[in-house]
């Protein structure tokens, strides 16, 4: 656990160096389960988790030309692989947490080796964690920042290249409820990637038009449903490997008018996943409650979905031997 104040603490799980708890004015704002076992029977929605060692979908569960060959990945989405596979970094155990002091701040380290093979990947490579947390004061309001760090290293010498990407996968809710409902919300962009039926986008970048997403909209009951990749970066060549050199920016922001708890997310990355939780369906289980569609949303900051197997993509998460794949993301929440 790393406390910022009495206040406001975040509790941190080895199993997919999860964020089992984000607390700002007493309230936790991510969906998790209270006993870490849990999260390895009852987490179909990858409550908190990290997500390696590809984010989101990658077609058909294939990677052609890579190493000069073909790789089969495991699928767990249909015909299509998600989220790193059926035993993705999600489900596997890191080492750590580890104390550590990074640029003034305390916080975590957590590592995992993911070896050759691993869901049908080709390399071996070392995933890199680091959560740290601080308060600060802006304007006269306390806001609790949350920077979650990451990093990939190809350490093995089995291949040449290998494709790799990472991101958390929490889910927030602000209300104090039992539902997302009554939430405002406001996104940085409008440009997205236009989807097929099983969430393969087709390989343009377009205007999202359903809802104005670049103005404050209300989360209702049911709509608006968004389940999709908006980009900000929307040229893939200039989209480094390792994008923590380059300035945070801001995804999006939230508030409810009930709780007054904001909650604003930052990140490097070029594109990121609003996700309304319509698919939610957790039963009750020991202390917790059941959870339900749109129980949190989900902003998961990550490269283009599907950039492994689109040509004119992949160099922004290609990694070879002796190079880091890299991003940083900072969530700023506090209550008024």
């Amino acid at each position: 656990m790393v406390s910022t104040a009495e206040e406001s603490a975040f509790t941190f799980l080895a199993q997919g160096a999860i964020i089992q708890e984000f607390k700002v004015a007493g309230h936790n704002i991510v969906q998790g389960f209270s006993d870490p076992e849990s999260y390895r029977t009852h987490n179909s929605p990858f409550f908190g988790a990290t997500i390696g060692r590809t984010t989101n979908r990658i077609k058909n569960g294939r990677l052609d030309n890579l190493n000069g060959k073909s790789y089969t990945l495991a699928t767990n989405n249909g015909n299509h692989s998600l989220h790193g596979g059926a035993k993705g970094w999600d489900k596997q155990t890191f080492t750590g947490p580890k104390p550590i002091n990074r640029d003034g701040k305390e916080g975590v380290l957590f590592t995992y080796l993911s070896k050759d093979g691993d869901e049908g990947y080709p390399g071996t490579v070392e995933a890199r964690v680091w959560y740290t947390a601080w308060k600060e004061d802006d304007a006269g309001l306390s806001k609790t920042i949350l920077t979650a760090e990451y990093e990939i290293e190809f350490v093995g010498d089995e291949c040449d290249e290998t494709v790799v990407g990472i991101t958390n996968h929490s889910y927030f809710n602000l209300s104090g409820a039992s539902t997302i409902e009554g939430m405002e919300a406001q996104l940085a962009t409008s440009h997205y990637l236009p989807i097929d039926d099983a969430g393969i986008p087709h390989g343009t970048i377009e205007t999202y038009t359903s809802t104005d997403v670049e103005k404050p909209f209300v989360l209702g009951a049911r709509e608006p449903d968004l389940d999709d990749c908006f980009v900000l970066d929307t040229d893939p060549s200039s989209i480094p490997l390792d994008t923590r050199s380059r300035p945070l920016k801001k995804l999006a922001t939230f508030q409810h008018p009930i709780t007054g708890i904001h909650l604003e997310v930052h990140s490097t990355e070029p594109a990121f996943q609003f996700y309304t939780g319509r698919f939610i369906n957790v039963p009750a289980v020991g202390k917790d409650p059941a959870r339900e569609p749109r129980s949190g949303f989900c902003v998961e900051p990550s490269r283009y979905v599907n950039a492994p197997g689109v040509p004119e993509w992949r160099n922004m998460c290609l990694l070879r031997k002796g190079e880091k794949f890299g991003q940083k993301t900072v969530y700023k929440a506090w209550k008024e």
